[in-house]
């Protein structure tokens, strides 16, 4: 309801982004707040080496076991955890990823310096998130349509009028892209870089930790900023 049936395709670009390139054989994955799954079943289908889909809602985790059972997509490791405080070591991941998750952890900045810590030197960190919508006119018309009838229709499809409610209302308290990138940087991450989809509604977020020896994250920010890719 909320993107128009395109969450699918933009999660499989977080599956590329957390690939990157690399062979996905030789990966291991975390996906925190994974919810019912979505984004660790794709990470599964590209035929990720490990993947462990993290939440601390049991009901999500049954849910998100019983749909990896029905799509024969490989194997899934369900997790109870936190992501303000994760049960793994240090770099113990190559790629973190997290869909429409962050925005409804109460803390975005330990939660980004939680995953960054599991991450291997010259691991991805991939954040698919909806965002504030910055745009003027076409953002007055869609601040009303996300407002009014999206926990109108929401609530009608899943009698639970007040979870629409709650939805515009965590976007406008999440940081705007720019701001998410800049938290990024600060984490230590480097190679940073934001990508606008469904019309600058939803932001993809992609950095690295870097490799052992390499320049700081805020040494490597002050000569190459933060890069925005087109939509």
């Amino acid at each position: 309801l909320m993107t128009g049936w395109r969450d699918a395709a933009w999660r499989r670009r977080a599956v590329d982004r957390a690939i990157d390139g690399r062979f996905p054989n030789q990966l291991r994955v975390l996906d925190i707040a994974t919810g019912t799954g979505d984004l660790a079943l794709g990470l599964a289908a590209a035929r990720v080496e490990c993947v462990i889909g993290a939440d601390f809602v049991v009901p999500m985790l049954r849910v998100a076991r019983m749909k990896g059972e029905r799509c024969g997509r490989g194997p899934v490791a369900w997790t109870l955890a936190d992501g303000l405080a994760l049960p793994f070591p240090d770099e113990t991941f190559d790629a973190c990823t997290v869909a429409f998750g962050l925005r409804n952890m109460t803390d975005f900045r330990a939660a980004i310096a939680e995953m960054v810590r599991v991450l291997r030197p010259d691991g991805r960190f991939v954040c698919l998130e909806l965002t504030p919508y910055r745009r003027p006119i076409v953002g007055v018309l869609f601040q009303w349509y996300f407002q009014t009838v999206v926990p109108l229709v929401g609530g009608l499809l899943s009698s639970d009028r007040e979870a629409y409610r709650y939805l515009p209302q965590s976007v406008a308290a999440f940081p705007p892209a720019g701001s998410l990138a800049t938290m990024m940087y600060e984490a230590g991450l480097v190679d940073v870089s934001y990508q606008l989809l469904g019309g600058g509604t939803v932001a993809l977020h992609a950095g690295a930790r870097p490799p052992s020896g390499s320049p700081s994250a805020v040494e490597r920010q002050r000569s190459n900023g933060v890069e925005e890719i087109g939509g």
